[in-house]
């Protein structure tokens, strides 16, 4: 039915009738290892414990916005020129940076990984062989420079995954079976199940290594600041069994939210750089499988941005109930369906409501609350997934901040305040 007046302005007079409610800045003490200070020392020790290959040697980095990446890189490159080797950095991300060569050798400069930064040659390629199979039948395959390089590390965090458990989840032993597989190799794994992809993972990887490319492998572990507090180097034989504990760690030191159920989270942006889903579910409790659950229950949530490192990939928008036109208007359409065609998980990338600006996506996140007051409203608005020291929490939270010894009240309870264009202060 035509009404009189255009539909947005009927949308915008609706959602200026929403009354937002009060709250506080609260501060999180979160108990979490030493950022280790040293760099290029800690690299330099813990190779001393694996034999460094000579002749060329790739060294797989992903996209993932790992702390202080370029330095550890930088570091590893400089102890393989010392032991005759000739390194060279090839991106290890599936099909991130578009599935192109050059998308990826992009991504990795963005993240501080250049041949100007880390000291040896970036040469990156989509061009893959194939290499073997699991004992299920999975094709596995490694990026051609790799294959073609006298021997191969990989570099990566290891850290819990989104969407599935296993006894290792996202660290140097999915690069192997992922990272280093390019596109074609990513999707061969996903394309088994998420049902089994905690043993498919393991499985790719030891073809892997079977081949004899494989070195080792440097692992980083960081803490809740999201800053490097253990690094290892793994042998080529003992990827899972030396991964494992580390996975147990990286846990413990995840950051979370504070409150089991919330009627709406807000998140000011998401991107790649902050986790593979954008916002990461370890913290949402918005999983893009069902094979992970886990805390908290957000009954509405929203999205507001995208970071500028993600370069318009909005993987994870699907998780989000609502965003805003400024969010979905840099997505890169392309680069964020190959991420869900390869991973095979099309609910990560659905397009939810997109409201115009700030206020009317905060507006229509708490309309979408039934049977909740403006005072009863449960809400948490934090920077991105990564930053849970410090969040905005409504009045009806209050009362559990107070009994709780880990939060600190920074403020007078104030209302939420937008600026003239919509923005949210």
């Amino acid at each position: 039915m035509q009404t009189e007046k255009p539909v947005h302005e009927e949308l915008d007079e609706f959602l200026r009738e929403v009354e937002f409610p009060r709250g506080a800045t609260v501060e999180q003490r979160i108990e979490t290892p030493p950022a280790i200070t040293d760099i290029r020392e800690s690299v330099r020790e813990t190779l001393r414990s694996v034999d460094l290959p000579t002749g060329s040697v790739a060294i797989g980095v992903g996209s993932r916005g790992v702390a202080r990446i370029g330095e550890v890189v930088a570091a590893l490159v400089e102890v393989l020129k010392e032991a005759g080797a000739e390194p060279f950095v090839i991106p290890a991300m599936g099909s991130h940076g578009a599935s192109t060569a050059e998308g990826q050798a992009d991504v990795l400069a963005h993240l501080g990984v250049s041949e100007s930064t880390v000291g040896c040659p970036v040469r990156a390629t989509m061009e893959t062989v194939r290499i073997g199979e699991t004992p299920a039948g999975v094709a596995v395959y490694m990026d051609r420079n790799a294959w073609e390089a006298d021997s191969v590390v990989v570099v990566n965090r290891v850290k819990p995954h989104t969407a599935f458990r296993g006894t290792v989840e996202s660290g140097p032993t999915k690069m192997l079976a992922i990272g280093l597989g390019k596109q074609r190799g990513a999707h061969s794994i996903h394309s088994a199940g998420w049902g089994e992809i905690h043993k498919t993972i393991p499985d790719a990887a030891r073809v892997a290594v079977e081949s004899g490319k494989v070195a080792f492998g440097l692992a980083t572990v960081e803490n809740a600041d999201e800053e490097p507090c253990r690094i290892v180097a793994i042998p080529a034989t003992d990827f899972e069994a030396s991964e494992a504990p580390l996975l147990e760690e990286a846990k413990k030191n995840l950051a979370r939210l504070p409150f089991d159920a919330l009627d709406v989270l807000i998140i000011d942006e998401i991107g790649k750089n902050i986790s593979g889903d954008g916002a990461d579910p370890n913290v949402t409790g918005r999983y893009p499988t069902p094979h992970v659950t886990g805390s908290p229950e957000v009954q509405i949530m929203a999205f507001l941005g995208l970071t500028a490192e993600t370069g318009g990939n909005a993987n994870g928008l699907g998780m989000a109930d609502v965003v805003t036109e400024r969010l979905a208007s840099v997505m890169d359409r392309s680069s964020t369906y190959m991420n869900a065609l390869t991973s095979t998980t099309p609910q990560s990338v659905k397009t939810p409501m997109v409201m115009p600006d700030d206020r009317a996506a905060v507006a229509a996140a708490i309309t979408m609350c039934a049977g909740v007051t403006t005072q009863g409203l449960r809400l948490v608005r934090i920077q991105n997934t990564l930053k849970l020291r410090r969040m905005w929490v409504s009045e009806a939270l209050l009362g559990e901040v107070e009994k709780d010894e880990t939060l600190t009240v920074l403020e007078e309870p104030r209302p939420l305040s937008f600026g003239e264009d919509g923005s949210l202060f």
